[in-house]
């Protein structure tokens, strides 16, 4: 009896094996390209897959094989379309390990965006961490022309690259989840990552400084042709516009869900203004948000940020560290200009968009005892509009790398 019992147990435990599929049976797909047809309700899909043989250990042996494969297909949704791709590719195609999802901004700036993305956040394979990437071209094109230089292999790019961007705020932390979380609350604007891989017309380097850029402006000779700046404005789950790399860094500044490390910045020299000054710009704390909600007469919305700050370079040769007037004037310009920046870009949000890009709507439901007068409030349309909003920027640490003077000119010039 007891041995019938063990072999029936061990039955049940060999039976968990019936559905297995070897890793070689697999496709694994690592980006995801949706383009509008003249069809309404079909859809272009591109699916890049990766060769797992190539780059790793297995595939040492001067195989030249291509590291990707990349196929279109036309479907309703992004998993029906998997299947109709399988009558050509040989493997089972995966989803499981998809590290992007880019999408065109002319289907980006449709009214059946949302129908089409909607079928992502329906399947367990779609990871909801998976990046948004919206692109200027077609995103088959955009998939096709992104050819990285440096790391053959595509999850390896998508992943050094987007987290690097990602912590210096070029770019948003534009994950599914975060899409469906903003979009169904019906309150904040959701930021796309922006990307293209082809060139229009180019700032200059003074025009644009170094943040002041969306991709594809930024001057550039060599390297991959893609660039990511920029983040692509949803609202209601519709992209209504873009905006540069410096207005997605103070938004990261201003939002306390996004994490940034902290970026390189310029400002004119406040003593030579034909000069810039570098800096290294950090927050260590999130921003401070008070909101006080009136029903019958504009909200208050004040917000503090304290900062830190490294010079890296200082081309006028400017003595700052030895002369405090001198230096109260450097502290003065970067407060300013970070000051003047995002006074900017809210009045921006507030009568162009109708809303805001900073998630600031999660401290005004304190206010509301369910869900119902929240919504009856309307944060988007009344509230926020129409909000007198104070941001306060505070430097609370300035440092001057490792030199404290530069090289005298006019000793080195004698």
């Amino acid at each position: 009896m007891k041995k019938t019992f063990l072999l029936l147990c061990f039955l049940f435990i060999m039976a968990g094996c019936q559905d297995r599929i070897e890793l070689e049976q697999q496709s694994y797909v690592i980006a995801i390209g949706i383009d509008s047809t003249d069809d309404k309700g079909t859809y272009e899909f591109t699916y890049q897959m990766a060769n797992p043989e190539v780059g790793s250990a297995a595939g040492q042996g001067g195989s030249e094989e291509p590291a990707t494969e990349t196929v279109t297909v036309q479907g309703s949704d992004i998993l029906s379309a998997t299947f109709t791709a399988n009558s050509f590719v040989s493997k089972k195609l995966t989803l499981d390990h998809t590290k992007v999802i880019v999408v065109s901004e002319e289907t980006a700036r449709s009214d059946d965006f949302i129908r089409v993305i909607q079928s992502a956040s329906r399947t367990p394979q779609v990871r909801r961490q998976v990046q948004m990437i919206v692109s200027k071209e077609k995103a088959s094109d955009f998939i096709n022309n992104n050819k990285p230089l440096l790391e053959t292999r595509p999850h390896k790019y998508y992943q050094t690259m987007l987290t690097r961007a990602i912590e210096t705020g070029i770019v948003p932390e534009a994950t599914l989840h975060r899409f469906f979380q903003i979009t169904e609350g019906d309150a904040d604007l959701f930021l796309g990552i922006y990307a293209t891989t082809e060139k229009s017309d180019q700032k200059s380097a003074s025009e644009g400084a170094e943040d002041k850029y969306i991709a594809g402006e930024i001057p550039q000779i060599g390297g991959s042709p893609t660039q990511f700046m920029g983040s692509a404005v949803f609202k209601e789950g519709k992209m209504i516009d873009i905006i540069t790399g410096e207005e997605t860094r103070l938004a990261h500044a201003l939002d306390p869900t996004l994490r940034m490390e902290g970026y390189l910045a310029t400002v004119p020299d406040p003593m030579m203004p034909d000069y810039r000054v570098s800096y290294e710009y950090s927050q260590a704390e999130m921003p401070k948000i008070d909101i006080h909600y009136h029903k019958d007469k504009p909200t208050t919305i004040n917000v503090e940020i304290e900062f830190q700050i490294e010079v890296i370079a200082i081309p006028s040769l400017v003595e700052y560290t030895q002369n405090v007037a001198y230096r109260k004037k450097l502290e003065k310009e970067v407060v300013t200009r970070l000051e003047q920046n995002t006074k900017a870009l809210i009045e921006k949000s507030q009568k162009e968009y109708r809303s805001d890009p900073f998630y600031w709507s999660l401290y005004v439901r304190k206010y509301f005892k369910d869900i119902p007068s929240y919504e009856k409030a309307d944060w988007h349309k009344k509230i926020y509009p129409n909000a007198e909003i104070n941001v306060t920027y505070t430097l609370d640490k300035l440092e001057f790398g490792k030199m404290i003077n530069d090289s005298k000119l006019d000793e080195v010039r004698d």
